[in-house]
């Protein structure tokens, strides 16, 4: 009996010597096996990380552009801004020069504008003072003159500009009618009618070449361009002066422009 039980003990040892590398194999295999996800049930499979990803490259491109785009609208606006301030500095040049001129004649009293030669200002009073009416100027002329030269003294601008318009009309070959002209440049700039300005300084320079009016019409011209926003044409009128007619109180003031305006 105890025999028999040994043997019976030695084959079910050999039993499960056999059937212990069959129950350890499935589990090896399944180690050395990759391990895969099924990512068909999530909601961010591959090719949505791949579009993810596509995604966000293009937001950095377009991100970079926006700031590209950003610097040179940053850019522009600083031109403008410095373009914007160098004509504001024009304005207030070109005006505060006519106030100049304005004040000066309310500062002297009526004998002794026709004495005076401030910058620039045409001597218009002077020469009606002192052209006898021999030259080609008529007595009816002069007084014409002078009464609507009055009227900028007096610093009634609209009824100068009309004086001065109806003295050119009657008496237009005589030898102040360039100074009537160039009043009326003057008058329609200070009320900053650019377009006529620029027309009657223009025909002091091109219909009155031997006036003495013509440097100083020019320099006026020159400043009108510059409150247009012509600088190419106001630089060349300026050194224009400065070349035709270096001794003119013009060319002092031309110069003057220049070098404060770079």
């Amino acid at each position: 009996m105890n025999h028999g039980l040994k043997r019976f003990v030695e084959r079910l040892c050999g039993a499960g010597a056999l059937a212990l590398p069959l129950s350890v194999l499935p589990m090896v295999s399944m180690a050395q096996q990759p391990v895969v996800e099924d990512l068909s049930g999530s909601g961010s499979g591959f090719y949505e990380q791949a579009q993810t990803q596509s995604g966000s490259n293009g937001s950095l491109v377009l991100f970079n552009q926006v700031q590209e785009h950003g610097q040179e609208i940053q850019r522009l606006r600083g031109e403008i801004e410095e373009l914007r301030h160098q004509m504001e500095q024009l304005r207030r040049q070109s005006q505060q020069r006519y106030l100049d001129i304005e004040d000066r004649l309310m500062s002297i009293g009526p004998s002794q504008v026709e004495e005076s030669t401030p910058e620039v200002e045409p001597e218009a009073a002077e020469e009606v003072a002192n052209t006898p009416s021999p030259s080609g100027v008529s007595e009816e002329a002069r007084q014409a003159y002078q009464d609507a030269f009055a009227h900028v003294q007096e610093r009634r601008f609209g009824e100068a500009i009309a004086a001065f318009k109806a003295f050119v009309e009657q008496h237009p070959d005589t030898s102040l009618t360039a100074n009537g002209h160039y009043w009326l440049g003057e008058l329609y700039a200070a009320e900053g009618e650019l377009e006529a300005a620029e027309q009657s300084f223009n025909r002091v320079i091109d219909n009155y070449a031997d006036s003495s009016k013509v440097p100083d019409a020019m320099y006026k011209l020159g400043l009108v361009k510059a409150r247009q926003g012509e600088a190419e044409a106001s630089r060349a009128l300026l050194e224009k002066v400065q070349d035709d007619y270096p001794q003119s109180s013009a060319a002092g003031l031309a110069d003057d422009f220049l070098r404060q305006g770079g």
